[in-house]
């Protein structure tokens, strides 16, 4: 038999390519694979954004703490801290991841029916890196309770990375600037009454508080949500782990928490905040709506004489009707156990963009965090 040439290009008589040449059948099925791997990496982060299975974990079942994944069942060990505080576990409830912070890191959802309050409504968790980092499996964590403004029903805004509240968070524990705080978003309010605006309760809101009658959204805020977080994480045991944060209405209830509680929570950043309560479903009750009231609290607190609260404030300059209600109560308040801290955001709108660049450049998250108790690394 006479074989061709190598250069010769023409296969032989069984359909083989010449020696040192590859056929132009595997020559298109690379080309292919090579286009479908492109096509992939460009597809990839737009799935995963819009979170189209299976490019995304949305649903999956999370739980925190790699030190609680033994696999058996079984409990995390006991730390040797008086003041750490175990996952009790009353929660059976399995949160499940919602959405993924550029840290990597995430964000999970759980509903719940409230043992102490009886409503059932959504809170989001969210734990920052540290919380898995081996010297810490036996330190509890500090708490902030992120509350939103408008409804916030039936979403909690904070959870949302749009906002980057998380990713803010991650870079300002890394930078030194703010405790590794655990984040639990509630929803704020039982219902939306802002969806419709024919609706004649437009604008109805529950004050975060028990209002005879009512769902007893302070009890959901301040027992069952506290609960629900000690249910998944390892928190502590004293007041010092345990803070509000919130914008607008949301500002107002962690206003009012800590000066309602003080023995409960320690600390809250509120921005653009009302200082007083004004739900029209509070008509007839009088008495209740007082024991209420952040004016006549923080009276009763500073005659007591303790426990120490720390509010700090921030609030635009654009937001004319909140600045100077925030400025008299700082100015009239501001005496025994009572501490504040003010900033004023130049340019500042009654929005939650503005509020969460601000926490960290007006030093409201450092103010906070040098007066509450962060994890105790093992030795």
């Amino acid at each position: 038999m006479t074989y061709p040439p190598i250069s010769d290009t023409r296969p032989d008589q069984r359909g083989h390519a010449p020696h040192g040449r590859r056929p132009r059948r595997g020559k298109r099925w690379l080309l292919v694979v090579a286009c479908i791997a492109v096509l992939g990496l460009i597809a990839w982060p737009v799935m995963s954004y819009f979170e189209i299975p299976p490019f995304t974990d949305k649903g999956e079942a999370i739980t925190f703490g790699k030190q609680q994944e033994d696999g058996k069942g079984g409990t995390p060990e006991k730390s040797g801290d008086p003041n750490v505080l175990m996952p009790t576990g009353a929660y059976p409830e399995q949160p499940t991841i919602e959405t993924s912070v550029s840290d990597g890191t995430k964000v999970a959802v759980v509903t719940i029916t409230g043992k102490k309050s009886g409503f059932k409504g959504k809170v989001w968790l969210w734990a920052p890196k540290e919380y898995d980092d081996p010297k810490y499996a036996k330190s509890g964590f500090p708490v902030m309770i992120a509350l939103p403004g408008g409804a916030g029903f039936p979403k909690n805004y904070w959870m949302g990375q749009d906002l980057k509240l998380q990713s803010s968070m991650s870079q300002w524990i890394k930078e030194g600037k703010s405790l590794p705080f655990i984040l639990a978003m509630p929803v704020l309010n039982p219902e939306n009454h802002d969806k419709d605006k024919n609706d004649p309760m437009l604008g109805t809101y529950w004050d975060a508080s028990d209002i005879p009658g009512q769902p007893k959204m302070g009890t959901w805020l301040t027992e069952d949500v506290p609960d629900l977080v000690r249910s998944n994480f390892r928190t502590q045991k004293s007041r010092d782990g345990w803070a509000f944060m919130g914008s607008s209405t949301g500002g107002f209830a962690g206003l009012k928490s800590v000066l309602q509680k003080p023995d409960q929570f320690k600390a809250v950043i509120a921005s653009g905040p009302d200082v007083a309560p004004d739900s029209h479903l509070w008509k007839g009750h009088d008495a209740e709506k007082a024991a209420n009231n952040p004016k006549l609290l923080a009276p009763k607190l500073i005659q007591s004489g303790h426990p120490d609260v720390y509010l700090a404030f921030q609030v635009g300059t654009k937001e004319t009707s909140a600045l100077p209600p925030i400025q008299d109560f700082v100015k009239q308040y501001t005496k025994g156990p009572i501490h504040t801290k003010l900033s004023i955001i130049q340019g500042g709108e009654h929005n939650a963009a503005s509020y969460v660049p601000a926490m960290e450049n007006g030093g409201l998250i450092q103010w906070i965090s040098q007066h509450m108790q962060g994890p105790k690394p093992a030795s």
